[in-house]
């Protein structure tokens, strides 16, 4: 029996590409959906800013264009939910704008959407430099109560 709902997490890396591959040959679901979180240009600046110590000049995003952000995000959504298709599943797209951790945006749209089950691609990383660099895979697996598929690296 088909699942409800998927909640596929794109991020145009060639991991989140092998993910939604791997969805489509192994998960069936009524419907699914291609999520990929943005961050605001001006918070990203804000981030960048803070951690290398440099103060931020003072910067106003024009009101009457797009975030860029925005912007790379529908394109690389858009890439996603082709894949989707191709994969032979009824997706749709979907971005969502990140407020706090890339992680806590993919629970909370699984969440709202009630979503079945979570796909997401994973760096693969180990030892040391997996305790320098979280995973967001790991935090989405950690912190959901919901099923979480995650595909590794390929070879």
């Amino acid at each position: 029996m088909p699942a409800d709902l998927m909640l596929i997490a794109y991020d145009g890396s060639d991991n989140a590409k092998r993910a939604i591959e791997y969805a489509g040959r192994f998960l069936s679901a009524e419907r699914a959906v291609v999520m990929t979180a943005w961050e605001p240009m001006v918070r990203q600046a804000a981030r960048m800013s803070g951690l290398s110590g440099v103060m931020q000049p003072e910067w106003v995003p024009d009101a009457e264009s797009e975030d860029i952000a925005l912007t790379d995000a529908k394109a690389i959504n858009i890439e996603g939910l082709d894949l989707a298709r191709d994969a032979g599943l009824n997706a749709e797209g979907r971005t969502v704008e990140c407020v706090t951790t890339i992680w806590t945006t993919i629970v909370e749209a699984a969440d709202d959407l009630n979503a079945d089950i979570i796909v997401t691609g994973t760096r693969g990383t180990t030892g040391l430099r997996s305790l320098l660099q979280s995973s967001v895979a790991d935090h989405v697996l950690r912190h959901s109560h919901r099923p979480v598929l995650i595909v590794p690296p390929g070879r």
